[in-house]
């Protein structure tokens, strides 16, 4: 283990504070540190880099109360965890596969305890060749999102089964049957290049997006947002769009369609957690910053001819972040990007979507003849927001019992308690409505 290396004994740090650094580590640097162990012992030892970064963080808690904080504590884990890690393969026959390039690294001139292990641009590289390896298409999407969130991200297994809705016994089992299949593939820990690139990135792509996704819009809890997963998924992205073999104009896309939807994160919801709608919310409270780097990203997309889905979600995104309030939305534009969108994803919710905007432009009646008009509209039945959509056209058309009818079968699909609130607020006021004008003589429908 690597100590402090100082005249005079170090001063006590309490407990807490040492928390909070170790839990910085763990969500900011054991990602890195993983990946880096995993690309020098092998794919094979994936659990025991996982182990040993567990191992070094735990003694961090032990020890840094009583001998002080190092200078630089990235370095200092990333040190005990390579060192704990190169003992254990020590032992095994595997390592005279490895042997010289564990030795060349381990041979390094010694350096002073600040100093780090690695260099910056290769814990990059290895973070990337990592998510390649996640987000590998021979794994279900939804294997490659829950690798990405516990290997890169540093999530636990039970903050995954609580997104996904699951038991933690179920991530467990996805996880390992991932690494397993992985493994027995075994997929070179590289970033890959010429044809394999492209199948590679647009899976890299589409597991990051979900991830994203994730967060701005939880499966379930307590909290509709979880920003740190949005953040997650932002740098991951940063990452890869830094790399010459992520430099493309689709990537900057996702970039971009992140930015400008993470610059709304703070008015999404109020003081209470409960939902807000877009034309509920405080403007004044958007990122500027990053509405400005997502509409340079947006901007870096429109280089060659590449024309993604990535392109057009950003561009409505962007329509909503220009525009100074609700009512000066450009929605004829949003319109026109969404007929462009359901050609490269003519799915039931884009389809949805795109009928939301309608009524906004030309009123409820033409929105619900969209809807009726949806291909496949029987895969909505179990979404909530598609009941949520119909209930605000019945609204919006006078018809309050309808709506009423609606929002109730959306609260009953809803998960998350903040979009429960919010359905049953607007569940009360349709009924309230509906009684209103029953008393008053009128249809009250």
């Amino acid at each position: 283990m690597e100590t402090l290396n100082r005249s005079t004994p170090p001063p006590t740090v309490p407990a807490e504070d040492v928390a909070r650094i170790v839990e910085h580590l763990f969500r900011h640097e054991a990602g890195k540190m993983v990946a880096t162990l995993t690309r020098i012992f092998g794919l094979e030892h994936w659990s025991l880099a996982e182990d040993v970064v567990q191992e070094a963080l735990a003694r961090a808690l032990q020890t840094w109360p009583f001998y002080g904080v190092p200078r630089n504590p990235s370095a200092w884990i990333m040190r005990a965890a390579r060192n704990r890690a190169l003992d254990v393969v020590r032992r095994e026959r595997v390592f005279r596969d490895k042997e010289a390039e564990i030795v060349r690294v381990m041979e390094r001139p010694p350096t002073a305890p600040e100093a780090g292990v690695f260099a910056e641009d290769q814990l990059a590289d290895d973070r990337l060749g990592m998510m390649f390896v996640c987000c590998h298409p021979m794994l279900a999407p939804e294997a490659q999102v829950a690798l990405a969130l516990n290997t890169l991200c540093g999530f636990s297994i039970t903050e995954i089964s609580r997104a996904f809705l699951t038991t933690e016994a179920a991530i467990a089992k996805r996880l390992t049957r991932a690494k397993q299949r992985l493994r027995q593939a075994r997929i070179p820990f590289a970033i890959p290049s010429g044809a394999e690139l492209a199948q590679r990135l647009e899976s890299v792509l589409r597991s990051l997006y979900l991830l994203f996704n994730e967060g701005y819009k939880a499966s379930g809890g307590e909290k509709l947002v979880r920003e740190d997963v949005c953040q997650e998924a932002i740098r991951l992205v940063e990452l890869l769009a830094q790399h010459p073999a992520g430099n493309q104009p689709k990537t900057h896309a996702l970039l971009a369609l992140m930015l400008l939807n993470a610059a709304r994160l703070p008015s999404r919801v109020d003081e209470e957690g409960n939902l807000l709608r877009l034309q509920e919310q405080d403007r004044t409270r958007w990122d500027q910053g990053q509405i400005a780097r997502g509409l340079a990203h947006l901007a870096q997309s429109a280089a060659g001819d590449d024309l993604t889905e990535y392109h057009l979600q950003a561009a409505i995104a962007a329509c909503h972040c220009v525009a100074p309030d609700y009512a000066a939305t450009d929605w004829s534009r949003i319109l026109v990007l969404y007929d462009h969108l359901v050609r490269f994803d003519p799915s039931p919710i884009v389809a949805l979507n795109r009928a939301i905007v309608i009524a906004r432009l030309h009123g409820p009646q033409a929105a619900l003849a969209e809807v009726a008009a949806i291909p496949g509209r029987a895969k909505l039945e179990s979404y909530y927001l598609f009941h949520a959509a119909l209930g605000e056209f019945e609204a919006q058309r006078d018809a309050p019992r309808a709506a009423a009818g609606h929002f109730r079968r959306s609260l009953a699909l809803a998960e998350t308690q903040s979009e429960r609130r919010f359905l049953s607020h607007r569940l009360q006021a349709c009924e309230a409505q509906a009684t209103l004008g029953a008393a008053a003589g009128g249809e009250g429908v």
